[in-house]
């Protein structure tokens, strides 16, 4: 079974080709993707790796966690569900 990594903290020069080949050192990559923006086309700084394992993906996590990249220190952890991340309600009210 596969596992998704939140990667945080990348450099905007990083590419998707750098990132499988960093986590490569750790296992089989299955995906990479640089997180962009859409209207400009400029990393966001962040993105997702999928290991083939878990087990590879923990040692990614272990290995990679805090490592220096492109001159910043990268943020590895596995990735949450998108619906784990919504915010939880609107709980605001609007004054006048």
């Amino acid at each position: 079974m596969s596992m998704k990594l939140y990667v945080g903290g990348l450099a905007y020069s990083v590419t998707e080709k750098e990132l499988e080949e960093l986590f490569a050192t750790e296992g089989a990559v299955v995906s990479t993707a640089i997180i962009k923006d859409r209207d400009s086309g400029q990393s966001k700084g962040f993105g997702f790796v999928e290991m083939a394992d878990v087990k590879e993906g923990q040692n990614a996590i272990k290995n990679l966690n805090g490592k220096e990249v492109s001159g910043r220190a990268i943020m590895v952890n596995q990735a949450r569900p998108q619906e784990d991340r919504r915010s939880g309600g609107g709980g605001g009210s609007f004054r006048r």
